[in-house]
């Protein structure tokens, strides 16, 4: 059975650190201004914004990226297969080279931001480049998105995000495997997913 590579977050022990987001902008040598993986807060549209009214507040975070879906609608609309999944790993990729800029995925995705597009030449704010040496260029006129490092994933590694999350609310895996530890505290905890009613299958789970 092929592989299904998927996240599980615990929402409990997610302080909204913005760790993650932070440790992929420099492992995938991102753009300014472009961030893949976002911690969010479900009470408002700015950072760090509770629920509630005052006295009685409460602050959420959810950390929002690619949701890496088994039946994703980005690759459906895709003309030329820039966006696919990869039949091995599950994993939605990005193939800059063949990425013309339509910009269909960006539209028929329902997770707002999840995907970036480079109106201009990518600029960083140093003069020389983060991250993995096998990470690729990014390029004007391109979408772009998270794609589980898939160059860790490549050497047997995991994503960044994980290994530098401080509240270790992370974890990954074959979610086609009943003994990984992803099927296993999907199994033992309530959890959610983001708009099931989408029908996209998205293989990041919220533990609850």
């Amino acid at each position: 059975m092929a592989k299904r590579y998927g996240m599980v977050i615990d929402t409990k022990r997610c302080i909204g650190c913005n760790t993650c987001a932070v440790a992929c902008k420099v492992e995938n040598n991102l753009p300014n201004n472009v961030w893949w993986n976002r911690a969010m807060t479900i009470g408002g549209t700015h950072p760090d914004t509770p629920a509630g009214e005052f006295p009685n507040l409460n602050m959420e975070f959810l950390t929002l990226s690619c949701q890496h879906c088994e039946n994703p609608a980005c690759v459906k609309v895709c003309p030329v297969g820039a966006t696919y999944k990869d039949g091995d790993t599950g994993v939605v990729r990005q193939d800059y080279d063949k990425c013309i800029g339509c910009r269909m995925c960006m539209a028929a995705c329902p997770y707002t931001g999840v995907r970036s597009f480079n109106w201009e030449e990518p600029q960083h704010v140093a003069d020389f480049a983060f991250g993995d040496v096998d990470v690729p260029a990014h390029e004007k006129h391109t979408v772009e998105k998270c794609v589980f490092c898939w160059h860790r994933l490549a050497k047997g590694v995991e994503p960044a995000c994980l290994e530098m999350c401080p509240g270790r609310a992370r974890f990954f895996g074959d979610l086609n495997d009943p003994e990984s530890e992803v099927s296993k505290r999907i199994a033992s905890r309530e959890y959610k997913q983001l708009l099931p009613e989408e029908g996209t299958k998205p293989s990041v789970y919220y533990l609850v």
